[in-house]
């Protein structure tokens, strides 16, 4: 199976930061956003990867390629570590990119993939601005539905009442522990008209009709052709509740937060980090 992930959007609530750099490219911690989705990819299987990208976004290209200058200093200068890590991140899989000429929303991106997916019954998709943290990584556990029910498939999570409105939201009825089938899906609703509270959370298995539907659907929610609109045309989709945990980078709080908690993680730095914030916080 292939992955296909968007990353054309133009970060607008990050600016000033994204005036020149992709939002994707944001670290989160040690590494950029973007490559923590490719990994997930990895993880599950997938060594063929297609990143939708747009005009100021040659940064994640120049990420994931390599980088001979670089590597040269760092092998001169015995710089093991780092040169492991960096020839790592050209090895990770083969990936190509694809530009989304306008900003047409999230199914006019996907259908920018649709010549690299010719010829595959199903491909993965990952938003490049949402990570996962599980055992069984996001994508895969998708993989696995897909296998089993020979549809597609999407993860979806628990949110509050009050944030039904951030997210597309779906309506479906439960057929095993953690597993919906989809009845009817909605972008964006008003909290008196959300049909549950499970959030389409940006990580999706989808058949390779949905390129027909992708290209019939008419612009929906803010004028975009949506990806949501076109999934309904799909004769089954299961919802996935995720086993895990998501981390949304859409906006400057959560980015800060999800970084602050991946720095967390590494043994070395956490002691010094925990005293840095202990002393911070008792400031305010």
């Amino acid at each position: 199976m292939k992955a296909v992930i968007p990353a054309a959007g133009l970060g607008t609530r990050f600016l000033p930061a994204t005036k020149a750099q992709p939002k994707e490219m944001l670290p989160v911690f040690d590494k950029p956003t973007i490559q923590y989705v490719v990994e997930e990819a990895v993880a599950s299987g997938i060594d063929d990867i297609l990143i939708i990208t747009g005009k100021g976004k040659r940064s994640i290209e120049d990420h994931f390629d390599r980088s001979f200058e670089l590597e040269y200093f760092l092998r001169k200068n015995n710089k093991k570590e780092y040169l492991d890590e960096v020839e790592a991140i050209s090895d990770l899989a083969d990936i190509y990119f694809v530009r989304q000429k306008e900003q047409k929303g999230l199914g006019d991106a996907i259908y920018c993939a649709r010549k690299h997916i010719d010829g595959e019954d199903a491909f993965a998709v990952l938003l490049g601005d949402t990570i996962t943290s599980s055992d069984v990584p996001c994508t895969r556990q998708l993989m696995d539905i897909y296998e089993r029910y020979g549809a597609s498939a999407i993860a979806v999570e628990e949110v509050p009442r009050d944030k039904v409105e951030r997210y597309g939201i779906i309506d479906g009825k439960k057929v095993s522990e953690g597993i919906y089938s989809i009845d009817d899906m909605v972008e964006k609703p008003p909290i008196s008209e959300a049909p549950s509270n499970l959030a389409i959370m940006g990580r999706y298995v989808l058949e390779s009709e949905i390129f027909d539907h992708i290209e019939n659907v008419p612009p929906g929610f803010g004028g975009e052709i949506q990806l949501t609109d076109a999934m309904r045309e799909l004769k089954t989709v299961y919802g996935c509740v995720f086993r895990g945990k998501t981390y949304d980078i859409g906006n400057r709080v959560d980015w800060l937060k999800t970084s602050l908690e991946f720095a967390m993680r590494d043994d070395e730095i956490r002691p010094e980090l925990v005293d840095y914030l202990r002393g911070l916080i008792s400031r305010y």
